[in-house]
């Protein structure tokens, strides 16, 4: 009986939450028994190079001399990152069911095959990018009809030390924002992903340490109430890339902080059933 009352009590965010992540669970758990990294060995996908990650064509113009050639972009900068964004938005302003993935570089360098088909997806992820420089640069997407939008973002602002409370009030502004521009797309903000802890061998990983997942978890939990607050989908992808100890599992990582081919199917395999919830709209 005290097992029900505690549902009966609890908010829906966390009610759908859970039997989301239930299902994703399930659907995943094929893929982990039928591929499982074994215990004494060391996952051998390499981290994806951010050209191979970008959902544009080949080649897009130049403007100003901006050099947009994919085999370049490992070394652009941050404006040009976003200049170059900006360029792709733009080249699918008509885009048919257009499906827009916001972040950082987990989002970036998500391989374009394994993206759900029957719709077009337009990646918008930057490399370290922070909550308040994805605020700053979402009017690129002004021009366009998104029928879908995929927001992650997070980790490197608690990585930098950057409050919680500052994390969220700048997801929920971008939720805002992207209601505003985009009143007819389906907005979907995704949980921050767990971190390897001391398995980490990201370059930065001193830094990752100083950073403990139950603080993500923290983040998370304020970021599902807000979704439910302003009436935008959320889902938790951290049950599902967690091992028992909360951390990235090791099986579905490269370094730690970044994702591996694996990890991308189980993300995929979230995205899938969230998309087909919804009606595959």
């Amino acid at each position: 009986m005290k097992v029900l009352e505690r549902l009966e009590k609890a908010p829906y965010w966390a009610l759908l939450s859970l039997a989301m992540n239930c299902l994703l669970l399930m659907a995943v758990s094929l893929t982990w028994e039928g591929d499982r990294t074994p215990k004494d060995s060391t996952p051998t996908t390499s981290v994806l190079p951010q050209a191979k990650a970008s959902m544009a064509s080949e080649a897009a113009e130049s403007t100003d001399g901006l050099v947009t050639a994919v085999g370049d972009r490992e070394y652009f900068n941050y404006q040009q990152w976003v200049e170059l964004v900006r360029q792709e938005a733009r080249a699918h302003a008509d885009a048919p069911r257009l499906t827009v993935l916001l972040g950082d570089s987990i989002s970036l360098w998500f391989p374009q095959e394994l993206l759900p088909g029957r719709r077009t997806w337009l990646n918008q992820g930057i490399s370290g990018e922070k909550s308040d420089m994805l605020l700053r640069r979402l009017d690129a997407l002004d021009g366009t009809q998104p029928d879908t939008i995929f927001v992650m973002v997070g980790i490197n602002d608690l990585i930098a030390q950057v409050p919680e409370q500052a994390v969220a009030q700048n997801l929920e502004q971008t939720v805002q924002y992207l209601k505003q521009q985009h009143p007819d797309a389906h907005i979907i903000v995704q949980s921050i992903l767990p971190h390897g802890s001391e398995r980490a061998t990201w370059e930065g990983r001193d830094r990752l340490l100083q950073l403990p997942n139950d603080r993500i978890q923290a983040v998370n939990t304020a970021i599902a109430q807000m979704t439910e607050a302003e009436g935008v989908d959320y889902l938790n992808l951290y049950p599902l890339f967690a091992d028992g100890e909360g951390a990235l599992r090791p099986d579905l990582t490269t370094d730690g902080l970044h994702l591996n081919d694996r990890g991308y199917l189980v993300w995929r395999t979230a995205i899938a059933l969230q998309l087909n919830e919804d009606g595959d709209r």
